[in-house]
């Protein structure tokens, strides 16, 4: 059986409990896809694939249902540490070829920070892989420029989660990236 996803959303949740499963358990429910069987996949959007809004996403979803997503996870049980996971896509201007998706995960970055690195590490990937020419030493700002001026490259998003520990819990942050049929 052969499975090509034409449709994907973000989500993204937090959950804090005094034991590690939990607080993964109560960050799938904030995402709204804890009663998935998720299966995690790695890094390619496929070609032609849309990106839904989450609303309508959720809706899709039945309970039990085998669902592939890819997936950004972190965990602290450190008061005040702050925490984060995230996934970038960067979508090919044409839209036959494949996109990239990254998931990232770091301690002590914000939303910004973690979510800007999630695209660049993917519209890095499309662009070894669109025979793009840059510099790997200047900044992401820079590069990006340079994917968006090539024509290769149309756009990157992100979802970042980032919050901080609660002393004598588990903190646990996801982002992900769900695909569906």
């Amino acid at each position: 059986m052969t499975f090509v996803p034409t449709k994907a959303f973000f989500t993204k949740g937090i959950g804090v409990h005094k034991n590690k499963l939990q607080s993964f358990e109560l960050a799938l429910r904030d995402a709204r896809i804890e009663k998935q069987n998720l299966v995690y996949v790695s890094s390619i959007l496929p070609p032609k694939c849309k990106m839904i809004p989450l609303e309508e996403g959720i809706k899709q979803l039945k309970p039990g249902q085998i669902t592939y997503c890819v997936m950004a996870k972190n965990q602290t049980n450190e008061k005040g540490r702050v925490v984060g996971a995230a996934v970038g896509i960067a979508f090919p201007a044409d839209e036959s070829h494949y996109g990239y998706i990254s998931e990232h995960h770091a301690f002590g970055a914000d939303e910004k920070e973690i979510g800007d690195f999630a695209e660049d590490l993917a519209s890095t990937m499309l662009a070894t892989t669109l025979g793009i020419e840059f510099d790997p030493d200047k900044d992401y700002d820079e590069r990006r420029e340079i994917y968006l001026m090539s024509g290769k490259i149309i756009d990157s998003m992100s979802a970042p989660c980032v919050t901080r520990g609660v002393g004598g819990m588990w903190t646990t942050t996801i982002s992900a990236v769900v695909f569906l049929p």
